[in-house]
């Protein structure tokens, strides 16, 4: 009994080729779409091409660290800036040592320049200490009665002083403990802390000095009074303005970790009188901003501590528990201002910890950013700020894209006189490569920064060739397949299966070498690896969603399919055998992929 015979099985990539060539046109037009929307036509420019500001900073040694400014410290400072400035790397904000002691950094112009001197500046040293009091520090304290006052004039004043900050205390504190659900109401006192935390109302003291219980007046943790000295810098510290905040804030971070500090609030509302440094900021391992929708907090900066940092964290809120307020706060102190100063009810373990509250997108994004990559080992000045002109960058650049632009003449007229007809999609797989391209690196300057600098310009000329090389190994496969004698309908579809590996071998080679060169550089040559990764997996995109689609409609069409002479498919001209006679009985033969 004869077998039944097995029908011949379409290619599952000549379905629908038309719907294909329609989802890469929409996403075209999207892309174009997105630059019109967000305003944005032409790409980032690198430093190079279109100038910037250029940071002169100087180093400065610590209290207590004398040599401090040494080479190590230099290129380990430099290597945070650069990753600070640069976030993914593709910024082209350059960073550089100059002699012994001082730093240059190169922000491109549309870089807020305001926003990176503080991400550069910035020490980021962080440090848990423990709250011994605090006041208001929106207003200086009021002055001291005259020795001629006395009796009710004299203690009508100290009454009403006292009644004032025992007025603003309990409209800023706040409670932690390891309850998981935060309560969302707003709290002047900033940010909460640790993922254990929880606004909580907290009891509401008589007076500075009064205790809330009948126990004695609480004492600073480890039992001893608050220091006449730090109560009389507390009762100068003024926080009212910007610049005496800065003032304070330096002479805070310049303070050693053991010794009791005062310090402003970021925001100027309160001012505190801290404990010695109970966690310092290289406990903490990790750090990230996170929009809390679950809790209602919005932006919060997670942070995870190393085991030693947990257990100190944990040791510290297990001691302030005890305590009555305000000595059951601890203030997190960020470069000598006060960031967050939560209060706590119990221990926090786990070695997590939230910062919270009043937080941007922006300014959660870059206080994690600072944490994340770590405190700098010196301290810094900003000793010039200029202006970089882009003049030797844009004459290059023009002669760059003359080269370019000769580079691609010669390319087109190689297609034509070699493929004539097969050219035209060549030449259309080149133009979507170009479109997806242009698009995607104007998109990507205001989602990451991306900057398009001379490197990245000639990444994107040698991803010419690449592509261009894609479609010559497919045409050619097809030509073979003619010139066995096939048709050029079942050609298209038996030389693609080849041609897709070759192109995706090529290609993945391509990606990464770009990969390795983007891990192991810096700077300007990164821009060049970041461009020709990103042009060679469009490559991939555009040969298997636009070049092969294309040739399958084309096969269709009586130019192509009967081997004009000039459709560059002619199989004449490629010395094509007499037509495949199939022996009688023999089964046919499929190509089989590997």
């Amino acid at each position: 009994m004869a077998a039944p015979k097995k029908g011949r099985r379409a290619p599952a990539s000549q379905g629908h080729p038309g719907r294909t060539l329609i989802l890469v046109l929409i996403a075209m037009a999207g892309l174009i779409g997105g630059m019109f929307y967000s305003g944005t036509l032409t790409p980032r420019l690198g430093i190079d091409l279109a100038g910037g500001t250029s940071f002169t900073l100087a180093a400065q040694n610590q209290p207590g660290k004398p040599n401090a400014i040494n080479e190590t410290n230099m290129n380990t400072a430099a290597g945070i800036m650069e990753r600070r400035v640069n976030g993914l790397g593709v910024t082209e904000s350059e960073v550089q040592t100059q002699g012994s002691n001082h730093i240059i950094v190169n922000i491109p112009k549309g870089t807020d320049a305001k926003q990176a001197r503080q991400q550069v500046g910035t020490t980021a040293q962080l440090g848990f200490r423990p709250v011994l009091t605090t006041t208001a520090g929106a207003k200086t304290p009021e002055p001291k009665p005259n020795p001629s006052q006395s009796g009710a004039n004299g203690k009508g004043k100290g009454d009403k002083a006292a009644g004032d900050q025992a007025k603003n205390k309990p409209g800023t504190q706040q409670k932690a403990s390891s309850s998981q659900s935060p309560s969302s109401q707003p709290t002047t006192q900033g940010r909460a802390v640790t993922d254990s935390l929880k606004k909580a109302p907290s009891p509401k003291p008589s007076g500075p000095a009064k205790p809330t219980t009948p126990q004695a007046p609480p004492t600073p943790p480890g039992g001893a009074a608050i220091p006449p000295a730090l109560q009389k810098q507390l009762d100068a510290l003024d926080c009212s303005t910007k610049k005496s905040r800065a003032a304070a804030g330096e002479k805070a971070a310049n303070t050693k970790p053991s010794d009791p500090i005062v310090a402003c609030k970021d925001d100027g509302a309160q001012k505190y009188a801290l404990g010695p440094v109970a966690v310092e900021g290289t406990d903490v391992s990790s750090a990230k901003a996170v929009f809390d929708s679950q809790q209602g907090q919005g932006w919060i900066v997670q942070m995870d501590f190393t085991s030693e940092g947990g257990k100190k964290f944990g040791d510290i809120t297990g001691k302030l528990a005890t305590k009555a307020p305000p000595q059951n706060q601890f203030g997190i102190v960020l470069d000598g201002a006060v960031v967050s100063a939560p209060s706590v009810d119990k221990a926090i373990m786990g070695g997590g910890a939230t910062i919270s509250g009043g937080f941007t997108q922006q300014s959660a994004e870059d206080l994690g950013n600072m944490l994340s990559y770590g405190a700098l080992p010196l301290s810094f000045k900003i000793d010039d700020e200029t202006t970089v002109t882009a003049a030797l960058g844009g004459e290059q650049l023009h002669a760059g894209l003359i080269a370019g632009a000769i580079g691609l003449a010669l390319v087109i007229i190689y297609l034509v006189a070699y493929y004539r007809g097969l050219a035209l999609v060549a030449l259309a797989s080149l133009g979507v490569s170009a479109v997806l391209t242009y698009t995607i690196m104007t998109l990507l300057g205001p989602a990451i920064g991306f900057a398009l600098n001379l490197p990245a310009v000639c990444g994107a000329i040698v991803a010419i060739g690449i592509t261009a090389d894609s479609f010559i190994v497919y045409f050619e496969r097809i030509r073979d397949e003619i010139r066995e004698g096939r048709t050029l309908r079942p050609a298209v579809e038996r030389g693609w299966p080849r041609a897709r590996r070759t192109i995706l071998v090529s290609d993945f080679v391509s990606f990464l070498a770009a990969a390795v060169l983007f891990i192991v550089t810096v700077g300007k040559v990164q821009g060049f690896a970041f461009t020709l990764g990103l042009t060679t997996v469009l490559d991939v995109v555009v040969v298997f969603l636009f070049t092969k689609p294309l040739m399958t409609l084309l096969a269709r069409r009586k130019f192509f399919s009967e081997g004009h002479s000039w459709s560059g498919l002619d199989p004449k001209r490629l010395g094509a055998k007499p037509p495949l006679r199939r022996r009688r009985g023999a089964a046919p033969t499929q190509t089989k992929e590997a």
